[in-house]
């Protein structure tokens, strides 16, 4: 076990002196890496943060729930119990006579509400569901319609509808992106490991005829693409950050023209380190398809 330890540990320190030994072809390898990872991360984020801003847009997670007219406490209270059970979130009540005062107040409405007879509004529910997935709201609208005492569920679906249909198609395009992305990483880590190969041929045969094995031969190259991916993926972390740094600030001051507040989300320490790892991995990936096409001439 502690031969094994050693061994790998000795690849290791040995891929890093490499990194190490050519410094400029190791940042100019790092930023194609960086790069290439940087757009479908960044990608990633801004899906994540449109998603964000589709959760706090005004009414895109409210269904409105009215009464019948002679609907009395005892079914408004009903009602509250219901949504109590349903676990459908957030809710908030309406009675009749805040909505009127409401109307009357709007204006140019005032006469023809002191012209009415009585109150035509219903007690209403403002209700603000958990899940807002247009499946689920959809789901919650044909339940509450068919609850006592409930005359029209009204929930505008057509925009979350589309909104959800805009992240999927994004999510794809991420997808595609992505892939692209991750075969020129593979393929830049193949050219620097075959490069490598062609100018450590000579150390390879003397290890070969010294016995080394195809392991010890293949495994400095394999943590050479590895690190190269890790730090490639690190840097398209940092690239990241410091695009969302840059936009904090523009998108903080549009959001209050309109009247809102919001903030990007920026990846936290989990999602670097999946970054880095995926790095890592194509980095290795791209390391043994180089190692396995470029030895076989010495075989």
């Amino acid at each position: 076990m502690n031969a094994w330890v050693s061994q790998h540990l000795a690849a290791l320190d040995l891929a890093f002196r490499r990194l190490i030994a050519s410094p400029l072809n190791t940042l100019l390898s790092l930023l194609v890496i960086g790069i290439a990872l940087t757009l479908p991360a960044f990608g990633y984020v801004a899906l994540d943060n449109l998603r964000d801003l589709g959760r706090n847009a005004t009414g895109v997670q409210q269904i409105s729930l009215f009464m019948n007219l002679e609907a009395g406490k005892k079914d408004v209270a009903d009602i509250e119990s219901r949504l109590r059970a349903a676990s459908a979130g957030k809710w908030r009540f309406v009675p009749k006579e805040e909505a009127l005062k409401r109307m009357q107040a709007s204006e140019g409405m005032a006469e023809i509400v002191a012209s009415l007879p009585r109150n035509p509004l219903p007690d209403a529910f403002i209700v603000e569901p958990a899940n807002i997935e247009p499946e689920a709201l959809e789901i919650m609208r044909k339940e509450i319609a068919g609850w006592p005492k409930v005359a029209h569920v009204q929930l505008d679906s057509a925009w979350v509808k589309r909104f959800d249909a805009f992240l999927r198609l994004g999510k794809l395009a991420l997808w595609m992106l992505a892939g692209l992305f991750g075969a020129g990483l593979i393929a830049v880590t193949f050219n620097t490991i075959r490069l490598q190969v062609m100018a450590q041929s000579a150390e390879i045969e003397v290890a070969r005829l010294v016995g080394a094995t195809d392991g010890f031969i293949r495994r400095p190259f394999y943590y050479f693409g590895a690190l190269q991916g890790a730090l490639g993926g690190l840097l398209a972390a940092a690239l990241v950050l410091a695009a969302l740094r840059l936009l904090a600030a523009p998108i903080g001051e549009l959001a209050t023209l309109y009247g809102s507040v919001f903030a990007l989300r920026q990846p936290g320490a989990g999602e670097v380190a999946v970054l880095a790892v995926l790095g890592a991995f194509l980095g290795w990936l791209g390391a043994q398809l180089s190692v396995s096409l470029s030895l076989r001439k010495f075989d």
